[in-house]
């Protein structure tokens, strides 16, 4: 069994709001963030959830130049709300690291000089080449916030910033660090719309997870850190921790590069993992985060999961991608995030939308939202493409 790791501090931005207090707020108001494209340059007019601030504003927020990429920004933005939210003052005293997953880099930045070179080879800057890749974007997110004893990134698809969270917290627990940022960020990109809307999956209205009537996903951005610290370090803390990470799995069926296995073997294996690492039976979860894509595919490979999992106890359950879009590398963090909001304030979030439940599970996600519920165990499913899939388990302290 794994011993629980302190969460000292979280932060977030979407399309639904810029830091915690607007997030809560757009909960409880059931009010998405999906609209037409603003920022984003694309030939497909296509829903999609993107943060309602431009790079400008962005890097005005994180005290940062405007020409390094919106991935980099977005890390910042939601990593500092997260530090800050611990009420340490000094991170310098404690070995503290960086672990951040995304799956764009700096492309949306490498788009802009492509189409400016197509057009004269002599045009186009190169500083907007140099911070493509994907590390890239952690290590200036951490130049920000002064972080050097350790630096990483992570990248497995969707799942990838739930696999930076417990990451982490190995990490700590293995006595490697005292304080770790963990998470993600990813930015929209033409790249990336395209190869979904290849694949068939996007929406062309605003997604419906486990629905009955579901066509696919709205895709989405934004940044999620929450921070983690040794029993040393939460002992020094200012106010209690907002909960614990207590158990975590990752699992990987390898039944398609981009599918899940129809009866969710992954799914099924990682959150049977995370629970059995929790030391918890599935009595004990309140609340399921799920990853509820809003693709065929997904929602009847998880749902199949959890059916059999949870063997006719169903707890309270929904997919806030229902409001943020799917986000990719974020998504794990944005809400494990969500996670650690729902036990410390009570809530369970809606899953919008929904309107025809799927006739082949025998549970219904939530619909309303919901607050003042006594939430003790939070399980939270990031599942990715090939198959990786990961389940985070957070408890309350």
């Amino acid at each position: 069994m794994f011993t629980p790791v302190s969460i000292a501090g979280a932060g977030v931005i979407s399309a639904i709001g810029n830091n915690i207090s607007q997030h809560l707020a757009s909960f409880e108001k059931e009010e998405a963030g999906m609209q037409q494209r603003r920022y984003l340059q694309s030939v497909h007019d296509l829903p999609v959830a993107e943060v309602k601030l431009s790079n400008t504003a962005l890097a005005d927020k994180a005290g940062m130049p405007d020409h390094i990429s919106r991935t980099a920004l977005l890390s910042a933005v939601a990593a500092m709300e997260a530090v800050e939210a611990t009420g340490l003052k000094d991170l310098s005293r404690w070995r503290t690291g960086f672990i951040s997953a995304n799956t764009v880099g700096g492309m949306d930045k490498t788009e802009d000089f492509y189409a400016a070179w197509m057009q004269d080879p002599a045009k186009g800057r190169l500083r907007d080449l140099v911070h493509h890749e994907c590390g890239a974007a952690t290590e200036l997110a951490a130049d920000r916030l002064g972080i050097k004893n350790y630096v990483s990134t992570i990248s497995t698809a969707c799942s990838s910033s739930a696999n930076s969270i417990f990451f982490a917290a190995r990490l700590i627990r293995q006595g490697f660090l005292d304080i770790a940022v963990a998470g993600g960020v990813d930015s929209l990109t033409r790249f990336t719309l395209n190869g979904f809307n290849t694949l068939m999956i996007l929406d062309k209205q605003y997604c419906q997870p486990f629905d009955e009537h579901r066509r696919g996903l709205n895709l989405g951005e934004g940044a999620g850190y929450v921070v983690l610290v040794s029993d040393e370090v939460a002992a020094t803390l200012p106010h209690p921790p907002f909960c614990a990470l207590s158990g975590y799995s990752n699992a990987n069926d390898a039944y398609h590069q981009t599918a899940s296995s129809p009866d969710g073997t992954g799914s099924y294996m990682a959150m049977k993992g995370a629970l059995e690492k929790a030391g918890l039976t599935t009595g004990d979860i309140d609340y399921i985060n799920l990853h509820g894509t809003g693709t065929a595919n997904n929602d009847i490979a998880e749902g199949t999961a959890i059916k059999r999992l949870f063997e006719g106890a169903y707890p309270k359950m929904s997919s806030t991608k229902s409001f943020t879009g799917h986000t990719l590398g974020a998504s794990g963090a944005l809400e494990a995030v969500f996670s650690v909001l729902a036990i410390r304030y009570g809530i369970v979030y809606p899953n919008l939308r929904l309107e025809t439940p799927m006739p082949e599970l025998p549970f219904t996600p939530e619909t309303r939202f919901r607050k003042g519920e006594a939430i003790r165990h939070v399980l939270s499913n990031s599942f990715g493409f090939g198959g990786n899939c990961s389940s985070l388990v957070f408890s309350k302290m």
